[in-house]
Parts: C-alpha cells; structure tokens; sequence
C-alpha cells in the first residue's frame, strides 16, 4: 500500500490542524509495517511556504488585529500583495502535487486539510469541522470564498471522510448527506511531553516569557468563534483584587475578523489584568499549560478541541464551553458553561481562583480523563481506513491505550 499526505498545513506555526498533521504522519510510519506512508511537498516548496509562514507574521493583516488603529492604506496594498503571491504560490503546488502523485503510483491520497488538491488518485479528507459552512460569518471572505469555489469538487473528489469526534461525524452525515459508512471518526490526540511537570521544570520557562507566578490561560487562535471578547468581559468584571492576582493571559495567533476583539483588549481588557503573549513555541506549551490556575475555554463550536484534552493532559483544571464535541472529549472531568452565559462564566472565573476544593476536584483524575486519545490511536484508526479502501492486508492492529 502506498499513500501519499499533503503536509503542507504542518510547514510553519501551527495550529490544530497543523499539529494534527504533523503527529499523525509521525505515528503512521511507526506502524506502517512495509507500507509506504510518502509526505508531500518536500524541499525547495517546503522551504518556501515555511519562509512565507514567518514572513506573513510581519505583514499586518486589514484589521487591526494587534493594533490599535487601523493598517495605513500601504499597509492594506501589501498585505493584498502577499495574498496573492501566497495564491499563486499554492496554484504552483498544486499543478505540481498533481504530477508528483501520477508519477509515483500510490493507492491513495490523504488530504488532512478540507480540500484535496484535484487528483485523479483515490482521496481521503479530513474535515476538522464545518465551520465554514455553517457560521461563514466566524471566517476571512477570501477563504469562505475558496470553500464556496471549491468544496463541491471536495466532495465529489473525496471517497471516504474522517472526523475528528463523534458530533463532528454525525455533523458532517446529517449536514452534507454523506452514507454513514463513508465518514470514520479519528480522535485527535495529546502531543509528546505534555504532561504534569514540576514547578523546577516550569518557573524557568514562565520567567524566560515574562509570565506571572499565578494566572488564568486561554490558548488559541484568537478568532470569532473562539469567544474571546466574552471571555475578557466576563474576566473584566471580577472584583479588582482578584485581577490583580490572577491575571488572565490570551496566547495564540491573531485570526480574522478580530477588530473588536482588538479594540476591547486595547481600551478596556490590559487596563484590567489582561494580558497578550502572541505565539508561544511548541517546546514552551507544556511550562505554560502548567504554570495556569486554570485553562478558560469558552469556544462557541469546535470540532475536537485540543487545548481543553492538552491542559488535562497536563494534570491542569480546564474552564470549557459546551460545544458538543468540546462536551464528547472533556465534559466529564472539565467545568462546562454555556458560551453565551456571561454571568455563568465570570462566576466561574472568581470560583477557580478562590476555591481551592473545587480547583482541586477539576484537577483530581484530570490525566486518566484524556488517557485514550493518542496519535498512535489516531494512526492505528487511520491506517485501518487506508487498508479498507486500498484492499491492503490488515498490519498489526495498535494496542488502545486505557
């Protein structure tokens, strides 16, 4: 059997859906067993969309998303010009992909990414959620308007889905009409070295980031659905005294559609105990998952999830919404709150900072909670669907973790 995976989302900083391409390639040529697990593109085209990943973090984006007055009309131009050289770079790529995947005959395709490059080659596609689809509004014009162009060919291209949670299968059944049979679900997992570690291990990272002895953590992209700036508003609310001992620090990537995100945490939020870190490096998250009091998640829609099963990972007590498949993956060990209730979480806010029972009871059975979901599940579940497809021999089947 031979399968060949777009890594290209994994090139750069990543987010969920980097990390979950990156981990899942890792663990499937551990079990490959003689199969062929092939990763494209690779050198010069690797390079250059890595090069362009750390570019894009110094062109400001049309909305002030790290500022407080908008991008001068220059400012806007070069972001326009960036975009579309990033367009015409991905174009290449894919006229590329294309030939590369007919001249090394494989069995399959793995798109990790919604939408596989047009392929002649049996496809696979994860689709991470349906976001895009159902709440347009959360997301940049441009990308809604590449979903609108092309996931009808996404569709008919692709011969079985995976989801990463059971509510995002069944979402992606009942909303896209898809046969049952045609859609797996592959749990994501937790990511090497994030685990309970000690305060030696940890003071010196928080110290080397500027963070505080004592704080409340959000990690993400900071993006609509995210529910951000009701995250901030609850926490502006608390008394005084409490902000000025649990500050609350925002770390991850500006998204989109951010400016009054933006314009909160400006005039109201810094002034108030919050604080904004950017990114962080993958080797840091671990010191900075266990250095919070708590991880506040309060997402309106996910489609796994991963900072809430990380933070638990880690031994920490986790703050989430009740996003379905944020309630599949954690609701029996984490604190849940409806996304919208405002009140509901900044009770909750001042309950885990002055409540050392209840933190404590959050924290109690926290790893054991997220036990099962591993990569090497992730892959084991994964392969299985590729030696469905591609009528392969079945390997050694992974071993369940719990």
């Amino acid at each position: 059997m031979r399968v060949v995976i777009n890594r290209l989302s994994a090139v750069g900083q990543r987010t969920g859906i980097g990390h979950y391409t990156s981990q899942l390639l890792r663990c499937l040529r551990q079990q490959a067993h003689g199969d062929t697990i092939d990763a494209f593109p690779a050198g010069w085209v690797v390079q250059a969309r890595a090069w362009s990943a750390r570019v894009r973090r110094y062109v400001p984006r049309t909305e002030p998303a790290a500022a407080e007055t908008r991008p001068s009309l220059w400012a806007q131009m070069r972001c326009r010009a960036f975009d579309h050289l990033r367009w015409r770079f991905d174009n290449y790529v894919a006229r590329h992909c294309k030939r590369y995947y007919q001249s090394r005959s494989f069995d399959l395709y793995h798109e990790p990414n919604f939408i596989p490059f047009p392929s002649d080659l049996p496809t696979v596609t994860t689709l991470h959620d349906l976001s895009v689809l159902l709440h347009p509004e959360w997301h940049p014009a441009d990308r809604v308007r590449r979903f609108e162009r092309e996931f009808a060919r996404a569709l008919s291209q692709s011969c079985h889905f995976l989801a990463i949670s059971e509510a995002g299968r069944q979402e992606i059944i009942r909303t896209l009409n898809v046969p049952p049979d045609k859609v797996t679900r592959t749990y994501m997992g937790v990511r090497p070295g994030l685990k309970p570690l000690s305060e030696a291990e940890v003071r010196p990272v928080l110290r080397r980031l500027g963070l505080p002895e004592q704080y409340l953590l959000y990690l993400g992209t900071i993006e609509p659905r995210k529910n951000v700036l009701r995250l901030m508003q609850a926490y502006c609310g608390l008394p005084e005294a409490v902000r000025r001992r649990w500050p609350l620090v925002l770390i991850g990537s500006w998204g989109w559609r951010t400016a009054d995100i933006a314009e909160y945490l400006h005039t109201e939020a810094r002034h108030r105990g919050v604080t904004y870190l950017g990114y962080v490096a993958d080797d840091d998250v671990p010191a900075v998952y266990n250095g919070a009091r708590a991880l506040v998640y309060p997402s309106y829609y996910e489609g796994f999830g991963l900072p809430p099963v990380e933070m638990l990972a880690c031994g920490g007590a986790v703050l989430a919404s009740t996003a379905a498949a944020v309630a599949e993956t954690v609701g029996r060990q984490a604190h849940l709150i409806d996304p919208e209730d405002t009140d509901g979480w900044r009770h909750a806010l001042l309950r885990v900072v002055q409540d050392d029972d209840w933190w404590w009871s959050l924290r109690r059975g926290a790893v054991e909670a997220v036990r099962s979901f591993t990569w090497e599940q992730c892959a084991a579940d994964t392969l299985q669907v590729y030696r469905l497809l591609t009528g392969a021999s079945q390997g050694p089947a992974w071993r369940r973790a719990g």
